[in-house]
């Protein structure tokens, strides 16, 4: 993605996008600026995101107009009040309207998401862990991310981040979703985004080694003793071979 695009069309693209799109699914329908501060808009409330070196601070929720840290901590340091936030979205918008009028329509190109699927922790069987879907190289920055268990929506104990932005101009967002591991339950990610042809579906589940046959145990056990049993042959052989070598010789020499 070329720096003439950001330039262009940089400044609140998806108003600029949003005609490229086709999925009436997609709720996020707005984005205010690259760089340090963005304006998401997520159905009627919004969202007013500050970011500082490719970490998001804190964003303002826009119903409740106040300020949510992403770390409690940076309160201690940092103040930020929310009507600047709604100050300069207004600005935003006005930046956006002579933009648009002196850009030549130009629709950027679609970028296909890539998608990840791992665990936050080593996984046992049991044991509360949380799956963390990784999407990035998003452009536009407007996406569906859901997840699937046992081929079922889930929607409890799910969480996803802002768009966090890349040096590339494009964008990565991550989603969450806590879970207890069994080897009967599969889960997926769902991507549903404008350079997709097609939701992709990213598969999960937990490697569960095969337990071991009781032949194959046996002849493991089998093989483990006629090792050993060759190895104190050999080193037996060793050491009386030493103890020769090493004894008085039998043939003394002249006087």
């Amino acid at each position: 993605m070329t720096p003439s695009r950001a330039l262009v069309l940089g400044i609140l693209a998806l108003t600029v996008l949003s005609p490229c799109g086709g999925d009436d699914d997609i709720k996020a329908d707005h984005v205010g600026s690259y760089g340090i501060n963005v304006y998401q808009s997520y159905g009627p409330n919004g969202q007013y995101t500050h970011e500082f070196d490719g970490d998001e601070e804190f964003y303002v929720d826009l119903g409740k107009k106040e300020t949510v840290w992403r770390i409690p901590e940076f309160a201690q340091l940092l103040s930020f009040d929310p009507q600047h936030g709604l100050q300069n979205i207004a600005i935003m918008k006005h930046s956006l309207d002579i933009l648009f009028k002196r850009s030549n329509y130009t629709l950027a190109t679609n970028e296909v998401p890539e998608v990840t699927v791992f665990p936050k922790s080593p996984v046992l069987l049991g044991q509360p862990n949380t799956l963390i879907c990784f999407v990035d190289k998003i452009f536009p920055p407007v996406i569906n991310i859901t997840w699937l268990k046992n081929s079922k929506s889930v929607t409890e104990g799910i969480y996803e981040t802002s768009f966090l932005t890349n040096r590339d101009y494009s964008f990565h967002k991550m989603a969450y979703l806590t879970f207890i591991p069994s080897d009967d339950d599969v889960y997926d990610c769902k991507v549903e985004h404008w350079g997709l042809e097609e939701p992709v579906l990213k598969h999960w589940e937990p490697e569960v080694p095969a337990p071991m046959s009781e032949l194959t145990e046996t002849v493991v056990c089998a093989l483990g003793l006629s090792v050993g049993i060759v190895g104190i042959v050999v080193g037996t052989v060793f050491i009386i071979q030493g103890l020769r070598s090493g004894g008085p010789s039998r043939h003394p020499g002249p006087l």
